[in-house]
């Protein structure tokens, strides 16, 4: 018998607790975790080794040799995916379930997919994830008025958080659950049959998987998970989010290991751009140029990655599926800056249509249509599988090939903001935020602050005025950007401008470090600063109800 320890409900969400919470979920959550808590725990060990062996010897990855007779076998594919997979045009991207009313509104949409996000868009506080996962409950079980029910409504791609991501709600056997299991655990338990019943699930996304062995972990979970609640095996499908330069290397390994549960693979721009910092930062042959000027998804190294990513998936058969439009429309369709910002998602988009993807997703839902309509005119069925793109031939140094490109004070000013204002917003419980006509989350959060502290350790010299950044000339960029921070947040209080302080500070401190913090995400879940800030809300929202 499994020794449970879970926190007392957020105040508020009694109602929410409980039902999640019964004994039968504690138990099989229990069970999920110790069953394979020593696996999650060696995978993550395997990563620190891996990273020192790079450090250590200086050497480069490259495509397993180990691995080679997968990759030759032109034999195996991946399970179809059920019918509601088999078109994944537009998905709904960074929608954190907290948010009823957007989480709503997206079922209600005309999207594929909508991709529900514990993990980049979502500040992971125990509100947060006991709403959004209720609010998942309530849309399966539909109990939502004014929705479509769920076999209607678009398909729920569930994105649990990532292995760095522990939670701090629920200790079994004396550990902290891992995040992803904890999410996993409970959205199957109350949802994984009712989803397969209605042909509408279970769906997942994968983040931040680095490996095949990683991939293996995940299709263990999934199989034990459909045996212990009857369900058929490999009705459990995923999409593995490529997010890691590392993982580029084994993207057909990957398949591989998830054959009978994968729903493809994805590529994104900044969490991969943000891996070569973490990985290599260190060695001046790998500066990343200012991302706001030099890296996007025409440059070779990522252009390269969506062309391997497309290639490996429709060979396997599986799905291949691209990144999120960030862009925000403004209200004003006459606007000639609402034309401006659909001629460069659809630009961009339509690069990654030519390039062979299934679907892509967007943050704002006045894109869905005009981006399924762009799909419609460039593409003849609900997928591009027979895009097999065996014209290609990618190579390790394709994919390892850094832009050319300097740093800017304008990049340097932009991830600066980016970084505080992402760690403000965790402050105040949300997982995103809107800055300059664009949706910002942890992806972007993670490139912003890896540029500025590899900037910072290359002592590189701005293209401007040939000022060399340094410690010091970051700490009086954030001096002079303070007023500029204040009215974005809108500052209004004490409490707002002591808020923002500490973000600064936090900030500040993260850049600095000696030794690049692998995660962004993981240093703030596990700092002082955060958790009591959040306990500080909880008190804070208990005193608001009694009123």
């Amino acid at each position: 018998m499994s020794a449970i320890e879970l926190e007392p409900p957020p105040p508020g969400l009694e109602m929410e607790h409980r039902a999640l919470f019964t004994g039968e979920a504690l138990s099989f959550l229990a069970q999920l975790s110790t069953t394979f808590q020593d696996e999650v725990d060696r995978v993550l060990k395997l990563r620190t080794l891996r990273k020192a062996q790079l450090d250590l010897t200086g050497d480069l990855p490259g495509f397993s040799t180990a691995m080679a007779h997968v990759r030759a076998d032109p034999h195996w594919r991946v399970s179809p995916v059920p019918a509601r997979l088999q078109c994944r045009h537009v998905d709904i991207g960074d929608l954190a379930p907290c948010d009823t009313e957007r989480f709503c509104q997206a079922l209600k949409s005309p999207a594929q997919g909508i991709q529900v996000d514990f993990d980049d868009g979502n500040c992971p506080t125990y509100h947060n994830q006991i709403k959004g996962i209720y609010n998942v409950y309530q849309a399966v079980h539909n109990q939502f008025t004014n929705v479509p029910p769920i076999s209607k409504a678009p398909i729920l791609m569930l994105r649990p958080r990532a292995w760095n991501m522990m939670d701090h709600s629920l200790m079994v056997n004396g550990k902290e659950v891992p995040g992803p299991l904890y999410d996993f655990g409970l959205l199957m338990f109350h949802n994984g049959s009712l989803l397969f019943q209605n042909q509408s699930g279970p769906f997942f996304y994968l983040s931040k998987v680095e490996s095949f062995l990683e991939a293996r972990l995940w299709n263990q979970i999934f199989t034990w998970t459909e045996q212990k609640l009857g369900l058929p095996v490999g009705c459990i499908k995923a999409t593995v989010l490529i997010e890691n330069i590392l993982a580029s290397f084994e993207m057909e390994e990957i398949l591989y290991e998830l054959k009978e549960h994968s729903a493809g693979l994805n590529c994104g721009i900044w969490d991969y751009s943000a891996s070569f910092v973490n990985k290599f930062g260190h060695r001046p042959d790998f500066l990343l140029p200012d991302r706001s000027k030099y890296v996007n998804m025409e440059k070779r190294f990522l252009r390269s990655y969506m062309d391997l990513l497309v290639q490996t998936c429709h060979r396997r058969g599986a799905l291949a599926t691209g990144g999120m439009a960030a862009l925000l429309l403004p209200p004003d369709t006459d606007s000639a800056l609402y034309s401006t910002v659909m001629q460069t998602v659809t630009r961009l988009k339509l690069l990654e249509i030519k390039a062979g993807v299934d679907g892509f997703m967007v943050y704002d839902m006045d894109l869905i249509e005009p981006m399924q309509k762009l799909f419609q005119a460039h593409t003849t069925a609900e997928n591009q599988l027979n895009e097999l793109r065996s014209d290609l031939q990618v190579t390790r140094e394709d994919l390892l090939s850094m832009p050319a490109g300097g740093v800017t004070l304008f990049g340097l000013k932009h991830n600066i903001a980016v970084g505080i204002l992402f760690i403000e917003a965790w402050l105040t419980g949300r997982g995103h935020f809107f800055y300059k006509g664009q949706v910002e989350d942890s992806a972007t959060a993670e490139i912003s602050r890896s540029q500025v502290w590899q900037w910072i350790r290359h002592q590189v010299k701005l293209e401007d005025d040939g000022t060399t950044v340094t410690r010091a000339l970051v700490q009086d960029l954030v001096k002079e950007m303070m007023g500029h921070l204040k009215e974005t947040i809108l500052c209004k209080t004490v409490r707002d401008e002591q808020r923002l302080a500490t973000a600064v500070s936090m900030f500040l401190e993260v850049v600095q470090k000696s030794d690049f913090p692998e995660f962004l995400t993981t240093y703030l879940n596990l700092d002082h600063t955060f958790l009591s800030s959040q306990s500080q809300h909880q008190k804070l929202e208990q005193l608001q109800s009694k009123l």
